[in-house]
């Protein structure tokens, strides 16, 4: 065959298109920036699409439960303000006591939102199916990262949109702030934002970088800074001051701990000063904090692309790549302890468990967030004074302890609703390797309860015994709080669980997905009422009665008017009632669930 035959093809028959020759380079800077900014746009826009037209119901509970917290936490904020302003009458004090507190709230807020989007980060950079898709097309490097960046911006951020936006309006309200601190808290909230972030994406990419090839070192020197930490924490709780509760001495020891959040290095620092100074009329100063938000977000976010540049493809191959050793069957021994402790189950549902663990322990992004929270939780309640109060002071002290059960409850149904009630619908997919089991599907789900109510009752308890034993309130109210830890952390479980079977989500493979959609969504809002419930029928019975007694005034002046008994048995019956309804949040749920499960087809 001729060259002339080869080319000419048949008649009857089309030529082949012509081959397109490959580009010599990349798109340029700002087309490749449109591109990636048109797919988000479609992606959000088939987003919106789908969720007003299949999850309207969904769409309007988050709406409205959002709007309700925000004012609810708007209404507790300005409370606060207005306490404040009406109690500390010197200017300086209230100028420097305001600065205290938007201080250490903006402080905590950028550690949270540099573990968070990092662990984002690490997600969607590593361990996202779509970057394997797009680190193959003809893009650099640095806008695949970007695109990832921005994402994780966005979800590490609204949970600070939400609690910060109704405090910082209600600090504008109290203290009569002129039209322009409206107009700069969202460049400044979005500036601010940008700083820990970048910092987490820097760190993210540092370590997945390093770890493969330093492990050892890594680990051992965070052990060894984890227990520095540890031992100064507990020599600050240990050889700290003393004072008396809600005195001026108390007020200025409680101000002086405070100091570190004024440092003017931390971002936190610029943006309550940059406010502050709006709120006072000082336009050209809040100018400038803002114009040093904006070039220090700027600064950090083009560091963090650098970095990327250099280090992220390479971090993602040696991820990926690198040669894992196999490891021993050998089981590991939390897994021997957690086996030990359910001896008295049968052994499925051991077996069943201890599989639910080894899954969790080898998810660092599951882990990690479970450690943050509570290590935070644990930080502010190791860090609780031993004060020495008055007795007219106890009321103050048991409602603290009420309000630490109520947010220990809160972050333990965020943690349901986001790892247990997943699990099902993650089973689900995997059925057809459990169906061959010789276990009934009902043991599955006891597994799943028992694993949830067992994991999270260890940290509650041991939380709120922390709280407790530095508010050193009284073994009435200690044992309401253990008790109540066990209501709580069942009847969470069971709620996850039984709404995890009855609404399952067959389609979706990750787990956030899962526990952003209405089975999700419904748990959250039934695991709050839930907590809401029993901590008010433990909490309000149990004050009124050690309010009446406290002192011998309070004692006999109830037992003139002929209360106490009546207190005694407000208490029990509260208590009581929380009791069944631990017990009706647990069994219903689990046979509604039992009974769908029992009945789905995979």
């Amino acid at each position: 065959m001729n060259h002339a035959s080869a080319s000419n093809p048949p008649a009857g028959i089309s030529a082949p298109p012509p081959v397109a020759a490959p580009p010599e380079e990349f798109l340029s800077g700002p087309d490749e920036a449109r591109a990636f900014w048109r797919l988000r746009r479609r992606l959000a826009e088939t987003l919106l699409r789908q969720t007003f037209s299949r999850s309207r119901f969904r769409l309007s509970l988050i709406l409205a439960l959002s709007i309700l917290l925000w004012l609810g936490l708007f209404w507790m904020f300005a409370e606060g303000f207005w306490f404040i302003k009406g109690t500390i009458l010197d200017p300086g004090t209230h100028d420097r006591t305001v600065r205290a507190v938007l201080g250490l709230f903006f402080a905590a807020l950028t550690v949270m939102l540099v573990f968070s989007s990092g662990i984002i980060l690490y997600g969607s950079l590593f361990r996202s199916p779509e970057i394997a898709f797009l680190l193959t097309i003809p893009a650099r490097v640095q806008r695949v990262f970007l695109y990832k960046f921005q994402e994780a911006v966005l979800f590490s951020s609204w949970g600070f949109l939400l609690l910060g936006s109704p405090m910082l309006v209600a600090y504008g309200t109290v203290a009569r702030a002129p039209w322009y601190y409206y107009a700069i808290l969202v460049p400044m909230i979005v500036a601010f934002v940008y700083i820990p972030a970048a910092i987490g994406a820097i760190l993210c990419l540092a370590v997945v970088r390093c770890v493969p090839g330093i492990r050892l070192r890594v680990l051992a020197t965070a052990a060894a800074v984890l227990a520095l930490v540890g031992a100064w924490i507990v020599w600050s709780v240990l050889s700290g001051p003393q004072s008396d509760l809600l005195t001026p001495a108390w007020f200025q020891e409680i101000l002086q701990r405070l100091q570190f959040s004024e440092q003017r290095l931390l971002p936190s620092w610029w943006l309550s000063t940059g406010l502050l100074e709006a709120s006072r009329n000082v336009w050209h100063q809040s100018v400038l904090f803002l114009a040093l938000m904006i070039s220090n977000a700027l600064f950090f976010r083009q560091l963090a692309v650098w970095t990327a540049a250099g280090v992220y493809r390479s971090a993602y191959s040696e991820l990926l790549g690198r040669n894992v050793r196999r490891k021993s069957a050998a089981v590991a021994w939390i897994d021997r302890a957690a086996f030990r402790c359910a001896a008295l189950l049968p052994l499925p549902v051991r077996l069943l468990m201890v599989k639910d663990l080894r899954l969790f322990r080898r998810d660092p992004v599951q882990w990690s967030q479970f450690l943050i929270f509570f290590g935070l939780l644990g930080l502010y309640f190791a860090n609780m004074r031993r004060f020495n109060y008055d007795v007219y002071y106890v009321g103050w002290v048991n409602m603290v302890s009420f309000l630490n059960l109520l947010v220990v409850g809160l972050l333990m149904s965020t943690f349901t609703t986001r790892f247990i009630f997943p699990m099902i619908s993650l089973e689900c997919r995997q059925f057809w390797l459990l169906g061959l089991l010789p276990v009934r599907r009902e043991t599955i789900l006891w597994s799943k309860f028992l694993f949830a109510a067992g994991g999270s009752m260890v940290p509650c308890s041991v939380l709120i015994l922390t709280s407790d034993a530095m508010l050193r309130v009284t073994p009435l109210v200690l044992a309401s709080h253990q008790l109540t830890c066990v209501i709580l952390c069942v009847g969470l479980a069971g709620i996850a669980v039984g709404l995890g079977a009855r609404l399952p989500n067959l389609r979706e493979q990750s787990p956030p997905r899962i526990a952003a959609g209405f089975g999700g969504t419904l748990n959250l809002v039934v695991s709050t009422l839930y907590i809401l419930a029993v901590v008010l029928m433990t909490a309000v019975p149990c004050h009124f009665y050690l309010a009446t007694s406290h002192t011998y005034a309070a004692v006999a002046a109830a037992r003139s008017a002929g209360v106490e008994r009546w207190l005694e048995l407000w208490l029990v019956a509260g208590t009581a009632a929380s009791i069944l309804l631990g017990v009706a949040a647990t069994v219903v749920p689990l046979r509604v669930g039992f009974r769908a499960f029992r009945r789905l087809e995979f």
